[in-house]
């Protein structure tokens, strides 16, 4: 072989090896967006660890499914494909996902933060509290809370949000009882255009206090009904807005305080590519009747995955009450496990 078919050859060889098994060194100027998206994502998310950091790196090479671009020159493995199946009915399941959340999980955490997506969910939500009464008891509360959005027609939807508690209250006072039973229901009705107005994602309706409590401490023994409102804002995996309501009671009780108080939870969230959310909410009640405010602050931390094909979210955090009745909480802590099923 001469030396010029010898150049030719070797040339050959060195332009296979940069553009295949080290495309990583790819100059910044030759990546996808996706791929820079990914890497600004990566480097905030070493704010929360550098495990999850490193569990993202792997798919910044990864190119978004259906593309070709200059700079996407690797591809994944049969292996990732499997892993990364995309989550039925999920907007985002053409792009992958960091390792560790499958396809479209990203789309459905955020959906998540928004009270009136089109998105059938079932939280368990479990809150202890602590500092009630002169022996400062703890309090269990398990909210079940169904949402299911019905569609009206092609501009609407209905969403129904319900809250059933089942509380624990511990003995307020030496010669009382502990406490077990159902509280009272709570159920709102948000109607809600399927667009967003301006860029807002709105909803307004009736809510409705229920007397369902078991029991006499757990109970107000009225039925109540107001009106409640939503609206927020997504974009760039920040979720932000406000939910309100406020509740007149209808009917009369004998042995509680007649109901007429405001509610407003001021929210504001992140969500990563790797389907973790942080939150942060205040869920302020403002009693007119006795002219009591409680204002717990909420952190919460949210992961979702996907269990035998089933996504699911998990959720833990902690509050602090900056202001309470007397007598009343002064911190407290929630886990949520939440069931999704997206159409």
């Amino acid at each position: 072989m001469n030396s010029r078919a010898l150049r030719v050859v070797l040339v050959g060889v060195c332009a296979s090896t940069a553009t295949g098994a080290e495309s990583e060194r790819a100059p910044a100027s030759q990546a996808s967006p996706l791929a820079m998206e990914s890497i600004v994502t990566a480097a905030t998310r070493l704010e929360f660890g550098s495990a999850w950091a490193e569990a993202a790196l792997p798919s910044l090479s990864q190119p978004k499914s259906g593309s070709v671009g200059e700079g996407s020159t690797d591809a994944a493995t049969a292996s990732d494909a499997q892993q990364l199946q995309p989550v039925e009915g999920a907007a985002d399941a053409g792009t992958a996902a960091p390792d560790g959340a499958p396809a479209g999980a990203n789309d459905l955490a955020k959906r998540l933060q928004n009270p009136v997506a089109d998105l059938i969910s079932v939280p368990f939500q479990l809150n202890y509290d602590d500092g009630f009464g002169p022996k400062e008891a703890g309090r269990f509360t398990l909210n079940i809370q169904p949402v299911i959005p019905i569609g009206l027609n092609d501009d609407w939807n209905l969403i129904s949000r319900t809250i059933i508690p089942i509380v624990y209250q511990e003995s307020l006072a030496d010669g009382l009882d502990s406490d077990f039973g159902l509280g009272d229901v709570l159920q709102s009705a948000f109607f809600s255009p399927k667009e967003p107005v301006g860029g807002w994602i709105l909803g307004a309706g009736p809510v409705a206090l229920l007397p369902t409590g078991t029991d006499p401490q757990l109970r107000s023994e009225q039925f109540a009904i107001g009106p409640t409102i939503v609206a927020l804002r997504q974009s760039h995996g920040w979720t932000y807005g406000a939910l309100a309501n406020h509740l007149w009671s209808v009917t009369d009780s004998d042995d509680h305080d007649t109901i007429n108080s405001t509610f407003v939870q001021p929210f504001v969230s992140y969500t990563w590519p790797s389907a973790t959310t942080l939150a942060l909410n205040a869920e302020a009640t403002y009693d007119w009747t006795r002219d009591e405010l409680t204002l717990p602050l909420n952190l919460l931390v949210s992961q979702l995955v996907v269990l035998s094909g089933q996504p699911v979210q998990f959720t833990v955090g902690g509050r602090y009450y900056a202001d309470a009745p007397a007598g009343g909480p002064e911190w407290g802590l929630r886990f949520t496990f939440t069931l999704l099923f997206p159409k």
